[in-house]
């Protein structure tokens, strides 16, 4: 007996490409089912919208982190310490790669994988919102 609720192949590969091309795929494939009236599935639907989610908090937290560090750079003595700890961040340690794109790249790793596998992501919080506003 098959389990109606497993995801279909196509589901999984769409879901994983959505956090590789950073949500366009999933933002595509939201367009051809509003053009068909197809409607998503759950595993789809809370792929795609942690997708978004992710990327804009990746996106604000960046612009976040860009003021914070223009602030601080003008006071003296303080911008010493400041531009230490983002070069502690985004200096290359293993392949060319900083702290801060490992943390990013092992995330999307997770996230692909478990998309692959047809389960639900968990992200603390993130997961949590994406859940109550999507459902599953």
């Amino acid at each position: 007996m098959k389990n109606s609720n497993r995801p279909y192949m196509i589901e999984r590969l769409i879901a994983a490409a959505t956090y590789l091309s950073m949500g366009m795929v999933g933002f595509v494939w939201l367009i051809f089912c509003a053009i068909t009236k197809n409607n998503l599935r759950p595993f789809l639907k809370y792929h795609i919208f942690q997708s978004f989610f992710l990327i804009m908090a990746l996106f604000l937290f960046n612009i976040f982190v860009s003021f914070v560090v223009s602030i601080l750079g003008i006071i003296p003595f303080i911008n010493m310490l400041v531009y230490k700890i983002l070069f502690f961040f985004t200096a290359p340690i293993i392949a060319g790669l900083s702290i801060s794109s490992l943390i990013i790249l092992a995330l999307m790793v997770y996230l692909v994988f478990t998309s692959l596998q047809g389960k639900y992501s968990y992200i603390p919080w993130i997961s949590n919102i994406i859940d109550s506003n999507v459902g599953r």
